[in-house]
């Protein structure tokens, strides 16, 4: 199966991949820390880096797919062209594919854990709560062939252990 996660920078999104990775017996695939090893190989910043993190991250999920048959993939996926890469790739490997969309309800909370992050990404700079306020304008909505997929949204203002055997139960169904 392919599950991939979706949401806001801070939401909790890695965190939950992680927690769900270990109960579900999955890797993780994560594009931040691709995308800041593109930026330390000396690719500038102005230049695509994060297309780039999300293409090199579905051909590392492809792989890990052939190996292990699933992969739970970390990344905003904000917008439909990134969802669609997704759909693809399930389509290609004839696995379903389940999305997660983390969200934090609490405007306090997630911008507090946005500014306590530290997450040693050496070459990626840390969103401001600025910078994630702009990209809730660029946000899409779950239409076309992404809103068709079963999606699940959970709050991160509930314990890791909740979300966790939500999306469990939800990958499970």
């Amino acid at each position: 199966m392919l599950i991939v996660m979706a949401g806001l920078p801070g939401t909790g999104k890695s965190t939950v991949a992680e927690a769900s990775a270990a109960a579900l017996g999955l890797p993780v695939v994560s594009v931040d820390p691709i995308e800041s090893s593109i930026l330390s190989a000396g690719i500038d910043a102005d230049q695509p880096t994060g297309l780039a993190a999300y293409l090199v991250a579905e051909t590392i999920a492809e792989a890990v797919i052939a190996s292990v048959g699933g992969v739970i993939v970390d990344a905003v996926n904000a917008v439909e062209p990134a969802r669609e890469q997704w759909l693809k790739l399930a389509a290609r490997r004839g696995i379903p594919i389940r999305f997660v969309e983390v969200v934090c309800s609490d405007e306090g909370v997630h911008r507090a854990r946005l500014e306590a992050r530290g997450r040693q990404l050496a070459h990626l700079a840390e969103p401001t709560w600025h910078a994630v306020e702009q990209s809730l304008d660029e946000w899409e909505p779950w239409t076309g062939e992404s809103g068709a997929v079963p999606r699940i949204t959970v709050d991160s203002v509930q314990p890791v252990p909740v979300l966790v055997d939500q999306l469990v139960a939800f990958v499970r169904s």
